[in-house]
């Protein structure tokens, strides 16, 4: 027999305890997901307080991360959650990703797997379906756009290097580096992956267009074909 965690209501918090107070007296960081959803939240319901409706919330998605990709109609199918706060919830959430993409008035500079892979996993880590996506570089590897060519499972016949070339010459771009997620969080490339990607380095030999690498998006880990000896 399973007990439900009791959630206390704010009103039966010490006040330095409520999330608001430890936020301005401790910091944000201080505070756990639920205290942290219970503010965006705001208020609970005559029936239960906001910090029960904030632990209904974050036990609605298997982790946190996921939060990235809901919907308000998810979110209005957690009791206690109206189209107000849910809301609420998907402009933080957005906020959030807007931030991890380290948006600035200056291009992103990609020197390394590394680099590439902090600017993609924000919104490719926690993706369930594959999504093969291009990042068009100029001459001093900054990122000139990105877009994704596919959703689905990755082989060679649907990714055709001229969906990616194409885009490639039409951005003026100097090299490009591709990458798609594992949806099981394995980033080991298939017999498929590897494919795919020899077809691109050639293509983009006969266009003069480099393909400087092709990572593979695990759960918050990656691999570089490229430093896979693959390209």
């Amino acid at each position: 027999m399973t007990l439900d965690l009791y959630v206390p209501k704010i009103s039966e918090l010490h006040i330095a305890d409520r999330p608001r107070e430890r936020l301005l007296r401790q910091g944000a960081e201080s505070l756990s997901n639920q205290e942290l959803i219970a503010i965006l939240l705001r208020s609970g319901t005559r029936s239960e307080s906001v910090l029960q409706i904030a632990n209904r919330v974050i036990g609605f998605y298997d982790k946190i991360q996921d939060l990235q990709h809901a919907t308000v109609e998810e979110m209005t199918s957690v009791k206690g959650v109206g189209e107000a706060k849910a809301v609420q919830l998907l402009a933080a959430v957005e906020l959030g990703k807007r931030l991890a993409r380290k948006q600035s008035n200056d291009r992103y500079v990609i020197r390394s797997p590394e680099d590439a892979a902090a600017y993609l996993m924000p919104d490719m880590a926690s993706l369930t379906q594959e999504h093969f996506v291009a990042l068009f570089l100029n001459v001093k590897n900054e990122v000139l756009h990105k877009s994704t060519i596919f959703i689905g499972s990755l082989n060679s016949s649907i990714v055709h290097p001229r969906e990616v070339f194409r885009e490639a010459v039409k951005r003026s771009a100097a090299s490009i580096i591709c990458a798609h997620n594992h949806p099981s969080g394995n980033p080991a490339p298939s017999p498929e992956d590897i494919e795919v990607t020899k077809r691109l380095a050639e293509a983009g030999r006969i266009v003069g267009i480099d393909l400087l690498d092709h990572l593979i998006i695990g759960d918050h880990q990656f691999l570089s074909l490229k430093e896979g000896d693959f390209i």
